[in-house]
């Protein structure tokens, strides 16, 4: 990734160029956890007043977890809302929930009782969470991105729309990694079909042949030429491909079944 991109001491006020870099980096990134460490990384330059930030995903389970994170403190903090239940992390990640929570003032914010005073003991007075999104129907919520600042009463307007920017950069690259992986998966699927079919041929093919020479040398019709085959594999414990195969690289052992 670009070094003016994330290095922390570098908050240049030049966003459309920082947003330029960034598009191109995601647009390079091969994973998921690519794509998210970069936003992440991009989250601490691009955000006024951000002092660190987080990724929530949400498990297949239902359960909240924090693979990316800028520091400790915001895995302590995440943890600390997925255990109470309650915070700016848990309401962006909710499916059901409004996709986007903030508060300035953590020690006395009333929709957090228990998760807003802890946080603020750990030195920190403003959050904001906006909800990572997979582009379906229902767009379904499936992580957020979270930010947390020292300053009281930051994370204003432009913070907002930055992380919403950032958020949807980031849901949109998801949505296409995991687009390529599964065309990827479905390509290979594919070529093992045809491979299979392959073979399948090929040991129809050389039954066929087998069967031709039993009914020439043992002067048996098709039917009970296939039934020898088949009973003699079955008594040898042997593939009937395997079988076929044999009698077609050596006719003569069709004379002893």
């Amino acid at each position: 990734m670009n070094e003016r991109l994330v290095s922390g001491s570098d908050r240049s006020p030049d966003s459309a160029g920082h947003m330029v870099e960034l598009t191109r980096s995601l647009l390079d990134a091969e994973t998921v956890d690519g794509v998210l460490r970069r936003i992440l990384l991009a989250a601490r330059v691009l955000i006024p007043d951000a002092d660190m930030a987080s990724i929530t995903l949400r498990e297949r389970t239902g359960e909240l977890g924090t693979p990316f994170y800028s520091d400790p403190e915001a895995v302590d903090l995440d943890r600390l809302q997925y255990r109470l239940g309650e915070g700016p992390c848990v309401t962006a990640a909710d499916p059901a929930g409004a996709a986007f929570a903030c508060s300035g003032d953590l020690s006395a914010e009333p929709a957090w009782p228990r998760f807003g005073p802890a946080a603020a003991s750990y030195g920190y007075a403003s959050v904001l969470a906006t909800a990572l999104l997979l582009p379906t129907e229902s767009d379904e919520a499936v992580g957020a991105l979270n930010v947390y600042s020292r300053a009281p009463g930051s994370l204003d307007d432009v913070a907002r729309d930055t992380a919403l920017l950032l958020a949807t950069h980031a849901s949109l690259a998801m949505a296409a990694v995991r687009t390529a992986a599964d065309g990827a998966r479905e390509m290979a699927d594919a070529e093992n079909q045809m491979v299979n079919l392959r073979k399948a041929l090929d040991t129809r093919t050389v039954i066929g042949q087998a069967t031709g020479i039993l009914m020439a040398r043992r002067g048996l019709d098709a039917g009970k030429a296939f039934e020898l085959l088949s009973r003699t594999s079955q008594n040898l414990n042997v593939r009937l491909g395997s079988l076929a195969e044999g009698i077609v690289s050596a006719p003569e052992a069709a004379d002893d079944l």
